[in-house]
């Protein structure tokens, strides 16, 4: 299979060779190369990280390897053991903990895992300390430490509950009004950590909840995405059993998407917009998104009198740019909110939180609330082009066939015209142009991706 080296941690599938799969000897070496940087570049006598995993079959075995690695090094280590990716975020610096490890490949199918690293704020580590980390890995460049200063285990599994507590004491969250409407929920957990999370916080917020995968046993019923064409189980329970309607979240519960009461989709997309319309409503501000996500964001910002921005595709650039802008409310179009006044990260719970409330002050059906928003569609296509082609001069020549429109060249090119938009990235490791559009309907979206890519092939001889 493959192992994925980046500076947002390692990720592969479990087994295989050393070196292209994430076996025990990969995980072993990434786990010491964070562990070596953490002693290195924060200079602490004592150092402290918080460990915590999905519901994955691999995920004790990679756990109890990262964990006891940690502690060769001197390094005390605060294990969560079953957790959320969230989770793990809120509670480093709450531990004041120097750093943390999520050990999850988050909508990867059950044979992936992942290391993902966290600094001392909870937030994902930026390009310079990844690379940083790659570089000690492959210099195995470690120094462990002798029997009398290894690190100690701390075994706290509280910090779901103490995670709960943080987002239902949030101003916005109004637990009351919640209570009051008497929702009722169908819940899809993908039988990982987000069947425990999720049912719990809607319990306390006085939902009735239908529980559909919510073992977190670690075999995914269906492909862990939540997408549309993944969850025909979901939709039809909720009409089944007449839910208000169903919320799906991904493995480590940093995606979040909601059924609409008829058993149709509210759109990943407008997970965001939703959220952001009540926060906006309720404290004035900026948003954003990345260059990717829906120009429906943008559109409820402007409605309330707010700036928008978008960043480069990913999370540590959405919550740099959050921070320069000083958003009150952001996130990525695939369903990751990321609420500042708890932490900087993609959080399901507060999406749910802050959907909810916002549903109960409305009055409304679920598929009223969509229907209130700008209606656009996506349309998400690819190239596969020859390795001799020079994929970054095709980008310069789209960049000069459209410079009268209004373009930006931070990650790709976005070209965004009056009425829609298209954004062109490479891939960094294979000879692929992704090409995604946004326009007022399907059919629109995917004929301005159809003529992209035919001027695309026109400028490559292909």
């Amino acid at each position: 299979m493959t192992l994925i080296k980046s500076i947002s941690g390692i990720r592969g599938t479990i087994g295989g060779k050393v070196g292209d799969n994430l076996t025990p000897v990969d995980a072993v070496k990434f786990a010491s190369a964070y562990g070596t940087w953490l002693k290195k570049y924060i200079g602490k006598e004592k150092i402290t990280v918080v460990v915590g995993r999905d519901a994955r079959i691999s995920g004790p075995m990679i756990h109890n390897l990262v964990v006891n690695t940690l502690i060769g090094l001197g390094i005390d280590v605060i294990d969560l053991g079953l957790s959320t990716t969230p989770t793990v975020e809120v509670a480093v610096p709450l531990e004041k903990a120097e750093g943390g490890i999520i050990l999850t490949a988050s909508h990867n199918p059950k044979q992936w895992n992942a290391l993902k690293l966290l600094n001392e704020k909870g937030e994902f580590l930026n390009g310079e300390e990844g690379l940083k980390i790659l570089e000690i890995a492959e210099a195995e460049a470690f120094d462990f430490s002798d029997v009398d200063d290894l690190g100690t285990i701390m075994i706290n599994d509280a910090y779901m509950d103490i995670h709960i507590d943080e987002v239902l004491n949030l101003p916005l969250v109004d637990v009351d009004a919640v209570k009051a409407a008497k929702f009722k929920v169908v819940v899809d957990g993908v039988n990982s950590s987000g069947g425990i999370i999720i049912p719990r916080l809607l319990e306390l917020m006085g939902v009735e909840v239908v529980e559909l995968y919510c073992e977190p046993n670690g075999h995914f019923p269906h492909n862990p995405e939540p997408l549309k064409e993944h969850l025909t189980d979901i939709s039809e329970l909720v009409v089944k059993e007449k839910a208000d309607l169903g919320i799906v979240v991904d493995p480590d519960v940093d995606r979040l998407a909601f059924i609409c009461e008829d058993g149709e989709m509210f759109g990943e997309e407008y997970t965001l917009v939703a959220c952001a319309d009540y926060v906006l409503s309720k404290t004035p501000g900026n948003t954003v998104s990345n260059m990717s996500s829906s120009r429906a964001l943008r559109d409820v910002t402007n409605l309330h009198n707010g700036s928008y921005e978008a960043s480069a595709v990913g999370e540590v650039n959405v919550v740099e740019l959050m921070k320069k802008n000083n958003a009150v409310i952001g996130g990525e179009g695939n369903g990751g909110i990321i609420y500042p006044e708890l932490h900087y990260g993609r959080d399901s719970l507060v999406g749910v939180a802050l959907f909810l409330t916002h549903l109960a002050n409305k009055k409304m059906t679920v598929s009223a609330l969509r229907a209130s928003y700008p209606e656009y569609y996506m349309s998400k296509n690819k190239i596969e082009l020859t390795p001799q082609i020079d994929v970054d001069a095709i980008l310069v020549a789209m960049t000069e066939k459209y410079k009268n429109e209004d373009i930006t060249t931070i990650d790709g090119v976005k070209i965004d015209f009056a009425e829609n938009w298209v954004h062109l990235r490479k891939s960094n490791t294979e000879p692929i142009i992704r090409i995604y559009t946004e326009a007022a309907s399907q059919e629109k979206a995917d004929a301005l991706a159809l003529r992209i890519i035919d001027e695309i092939k026109a400028i490559a001889g292909i």
